[in-house]
């Protein structure tokens, strides 16, 4: 029988909540990949992730912090695909969300298991490090899912009149970036909105020049000799595919602690590179969490893939054979594990 074709997509940061508490004891009790994520950790005097995710009780102080979020969503994502079913499935591709960018490329074979974590964990202290400001998500789809131009010409407007920068076009959704004040003077300059914009708790700046100071910091301690081809294509924030016999390794280091922080992600770009390029039978989101599933519903939309118009299409189609399987969701899960 032959293999399904999956794109792999891999989550980034706020996707480690409180009901997420619990998943790797959940999903990846007795991996000796955790065991060994957990050993180098306690090598740099850190805190086990088993430790972190078997809390009693979620504490947003601690978990949403960079330097704890990103390990933990690494983890969760990383040995998710891990479980995927070798014999039913052929992975195609390999994208991911901001962060989800370092899990990516471990997924793809571009860096080992163990430089893909160390890359998240050091990115996770480094994504602290940046110039003051933060990010806040701005909705411009309805509750059809398709995007208004008119208004998504009037939020670019706006934010361009603030000082207010594009950081990750996230499918009907479009997530910015700036200095607080520049934040705070945006909401008064915005149209009228499908709903108000959200200002994300414990985010930086992210993917815009005021992130130079991370950029730095990544450049100066995690070596381009730990950089390889893919041995899958990886698609990056950008849209653009790196390929096995086609990628210049010190040109990914590059563009990883270059381009792919300082610049807006393209989510979206990704996401029509991979149904347009690769047209997988299903899309994989790991986990943990599912808030990507609505960007990548968006995406598809607005592509009009697979006949699918409108988010009650896509509903409908997701309850009878899901085309986007969320490992986060415990019934869709089963779908793709061995």
């Amino acid at each position: 029988m032959a293999k399904e074709t999956v794109v792999v997509v891999c989550p980034g940061r706020g996707t480690y909540n409180a009901p997420e508490l619990g998943y790797l004891a959940r999903h990846h009790a007795g991996s000796p990949w955790l065991a060994h994520f957990d050993a180098m950790r306690a090598g740099a005097g850190k805190p086990a992730l088993s430790a972190l995710d078997g809390m009693a009780a979620f504490d947003p102080a601690l978990h949403l912090r960079g330097d704890v979020a990103a390990p933990l969503i690494h983890a969760c994502a990383y040995l998710d695909f891990l479980m995927l079913d070798p014999e039913r499935f052929e992975v195609v591709a390999v994208t991911g969300n901001s962060m989800g960018w370092y899990t990516a490329l471990a997924c793809a074979g571009a860096v080992s298991a163990e430089h893909g974590f160390a890359i998240a964990d050091a990115m996770g202290v480094n994504s602290q490090a940046h110039a003051p400001g933060g990010q806040a998500v701005i909705v411009l789809a309805g509750e059809d899912w398709r995007v208004d131009p008119a208004i998504a010409r009037g939020v670019e407007a706006a934010c361009a009149r603030v000082g207010v920068l594009p950081s990750i076009r996230l499918g009907g959704m479009l997530v910015v970036a700036g200095t607080e004040a520049a934040l705070d003077a945006l909401t008064a300059e915005l149209p009228p909105l499908p709903r108000p914009p959200l200002r994300l708790a414990g985010h930086g700046p992210f993917h815009t020049p005021l992130m130079h100071p991370s950029a730095a910091a990544a450049r100066a301690s995690l070596p381009p000799a730990w950089f390889g081809a893919p041995h899958v294509p990886l698609i990056d924030g950008r849209g653009a595919v790196w390929r096995r016999f086609e990628t210049d390794a010190q040109a990914l280091w590059d563009y990883t602690f270059g381009h792919q922080i300082l610049a807006p992600y393209d989510f979206t770009a990704a996401i029509t590179v991979a149904c347009r390029e690769f047209a997988p039978d299903r899309i994989v989101l790991l986990g943990p969490g599912e808030t990507l599933g609505g960007a990548i519903g968006q995406t598809l939309v607005a592509l009009d893939w697979l006949d699918i118009a409108d988010k009650s299409v896509f509903l409908r189609s997701q309850g009878e054979d899901p085309y986007l399987v969320a490992m986060g969701r415990s019934a869709q899960r089963s779908l793709v594990t061995a």
